[in-house]
């Protein structure tokens, strides 16, 4: 082994990169990957056996309310990054709400900077909020390192973080293109969904399908293409969050093609669950966009697997139990988010590796390489290679599962995926050098880090 002595060493796992998969060993020292190669030799402190286990890089979740401070009775740092550890997820990024106050300025990025450090397991980055008072603020946040700001383009369900209309929405990407950080957009037309909302529930049309139909693909598509002609304008990055059908990811790729920069994400749940699953459980699998058919999650595989969608997030968005079942029958009232970090990489593996032969390669670009280009976190995260940070999820491809409640590290143990069984298990988790989960148990102290926004960028232009 060159250079002395290795911190860890994970021997015999078949690693797994966007360009393939090979046998090899991986030396850590002071949380660093520092040689990989096959059968390496030298002193090592800790050794773990990785034979029969592919050796994945630790997943990227850039999209995860952990809604500390001020909400931590919703999740919070130490629950959350748990959970996220759990699942393989070894760097996330906090969204500006529904902490309280939102991080749409410095003094609340301080403010949550300290309440992470010393409390959340793993590596951490912030997003900064574009308001429709702050874009001056959007310099100095960028200074202080968020990895993106974002905006709403419809209501937010929160009252201290109002949307942008379409005036606020452009000066803010014309901010933020001076400070080269992209600006993420919750895209769905806000004239469309309240109107149709407020129609459905003085009509008394207020169950789960109700809400679905409220929030139509149409009214997706149409915001999506307004922030992609602004941020052309502006010479901004666009980032589409949560992309629910793929005909919103065909409006992104159609101003790809006329030289925007602009990313797409979407989540595990709009890729295995549909509107019936929304009737069936009820509000734990209410989302905002809302769950769709079943020919809309296969026109997402079919793009994800073709390039078209950058990254898969979990967009973890928990509540208590009480806001996710309100007294009365009106579905509306129900909070709008699913309880999902920990499950990403098993929903992927089930539905994608095994269910449509998806290739790991291409699973490891949107769960980790992909976010850490976009988000300004690579080479440190986001790969396996000497020099990147030893982040590492070792995976049990064949190992199934049905999840339980007790499984859950989340602060309320509620998801749609409960009761499904999975096939493909997270055995370990290494966050920097150090195992931080290990099947079903959490070890070591949390040492979770800021991470600022640097690096190389992803861009689709």
């Amino acid at each position: 082994m060159t250079g002395g002595r290795a911190d860890l060493l994970v021997r015999g796992g078949t690693i797994v990169t966007p360009a393939g998969e090979r046998r090899a060993d991986i030396a850590c020292r002071a949380g660093v990957i520092v040689e990989v190669g096959p059968d390496l030799g030298g002193e090592t402190a800790v050794e773990l056996d990785a034979t029969g286990l592919h050796v994945l890089p630790g997943l990227v979740d850039p999209h995860v309310h952990l809604n500390e401070p001020g909400r931590e009775d919703w999740e919070g740092f130490a629950t959350g990054s748990r959970a996220l550890a759990a699942g393989g997820v070894t760097t996330f990024c906090d969204m500006p709400l529904n902490s309280t106050p939102p991080t749409t300025g410095a003094a609340a990025f301080q403010r949550k900077v300290a309440r992470a450090t010393g409390t959340a397991l793993v590596d951490f980055g912030l997003w900064g909020g574009l308001v429709p008072d702050n874009r001056r603020e959007l310099p100095e946040l960028a200074a202080l390192g968020v990895v993106a700001f974002k905006a709403f383009m419809s209501a937010s369900g929160v009252d201290d973080y109002p949307a942008v209309d379409d005036l606020a929405l452009y000066e803010g990407l014309v901010a933020a293109a001076g400070t080269g950080v992209p600006v993420g957009v919750h895209a769905e037309s806000d004239v469309m969904t309240g109107g149709l909302a407020a129609r459905a529930r003085a009509e008394g049309r207020c169950g789960a399908r109700d809400y679905c139909r409220s929030r139509p693909i149409v009214a997706e598509v149409e915001a999506i293409t307004r922030a992609a002609c602004l941020a052309a304008e502006a010479g901004a990055r666009l980032h589409v969050l949560h992309v629910s059908s793929p005909q919103g990811v065909d409006a992104a790729r159609r101003w790809r093609g006329v030289g925007t920069d602009v990313t797409v994400e979407t989540c595990p749940h709009y890729l295995t669950l549909t509107e019936d699953d929304v009737v069936r459980l009820g509000p734990v699998a209410k989302c905002a966009p809302p769950l769709r058919g079943a020919a809309e999650v296969e026109g997402l595989w079919q793009r994800l697997a073709e390039g078209v969608i950058d990254m898969v997030v979990s967009d973890h968005s928990p509540a208590p139990p009480a806001l996710k079942a309100p007294p009365g029958d009106d579905f509306f009232a129900a909070w709008g988010g699913i309880s999902g970090a920990q499950s990403t990489l098993p929903v992927l593996l089930t539905e994608g590796y095994w269910g449509r032969r998806v290739p790991l390669g291409r699973l490891v670009e949107v769960t980790a390489t992909n976010p850490a280009r976009r988000f300004g976190l690579f080479p440190r995260k986001g790969q396996i290679a000497v020099g990147a940070d030893a982040d590492l999820a070792l995976v049990d491809l064949d190992r199934e599962f049905r999840l339980e409640a007790a499984d859950l590290w989340y602060r309320h143990p509620h998801s749609p995926y409960v009761g499904r069984t999975f096939r493909g298990a997270v055995v370990v988790t290494v966050s920097r050098g150090r195992v931080v989960y290990r099947t079903g148990r959490i070890e070591g102290l949390p040492d979770g880090r800021l991470l600022p926004r640097r690096g190389k960028e992803l861009a689709h232009a």
